[in-house]
């Protein structure tokens, strides 16, 4: 799409969406009120609306490459000043981490070497606020190859996210009183199936209810190299 045809949808959305929402923006205009956080990778192939069927207003959405959350107290203050801002001013109840099939980050990460002199800031950023993911896919998961070790690498990842969620103490406290839950997903872009981590299980199972995901450090993931047929 160009800029020019970005500019005709501009003016479109003014014209019929907005003009037949308008009570909807009203209200916007005076505040939000999320009850979701919705953390995700800034590929253009994944929209958090799109695939909720959400409306404005109605997701507070964090992006960035892999869909990463680093841990509490580092140096990098963008997602924890999101994050912050989400529990603290608007009260958010559910936080989900969607990670994605075919994930350009994830692959990166299975050979991060080769980004250093390409894409010096993408590796940084793997580099420091992924390596756990990189090492426990190194370490668990040596047998696999290919798609395969692509798809158990986005799934662990996105467990390692929830939890570096769990570092960040307002989140800890609000897990324990029970007025916030976490929830893992990972989203298949060839089949616009979403498969969320169930906390019965301890695995990723197409998604039915929305059950929250235990303290992952708890839970055994041995399972999840059994699921490669969802």
């Amino acid at each position: 799409m160009s800029m020019q045809d970005m500019v005709k949808g501009v003016e479109k959305f003014r014209i019929n969406y907005f003009c037949s929402h308008q009570e909807m923006f009203g209200r916007l205009a005076q505040g939000q009120a999320p009850q979701v956080l919705f953390i995700t990778c800034s590929d253009s192939r994944i929209d958090p609306n799109l695939i909720t069927q959400t409306q404005p207003g109605e997701l507070f959405v964090i992006r960035n490459v892999g869909n990463i959350i680093p841990p509490f107290g580092t140096a990098n203050f963008t997602e924890a000043a999101a994050i912050e801002y989400a529990i603290q001013a608007l009260g958010i109840k559910d936080i989900i981490i969607c990670g994605h099939s075919h994930c350009g980050a994830m692959k990166g990460l299975l050979q991060l070497g080769s980004l250093s002199q390409e894409m010096p800031l993408v590796y940084e950023w793997l580099h420091h606020y992924a390596a756990a993911t990189r090492r426990l896919v190194q370490d668990n998961y040596q047998e696999y190859e290919g798609e395969e070790l692509l798809s158990l690498t986005v799934k662990e990842n996105v467990l390692t996210q929830i939890e570096n969620l769990e570092t960040y103490p307002v989140i800890r406290s609000r897990l324990r009183s029970g007025q916030l839950f976490l929830h893992a997903w990972v989203y298949e872009i060839e089949s616009g199936n979403v498969i969320a981590y169930n906390a019965n299980l301890g695995q990723f199972v197409p998604i039915k209810d929305p059950l929250p995901v235990p303290d992952p450090i708890a839970s055994a993931r041995s399972g999840l190299s059994e699921l490669m047929e969802f």
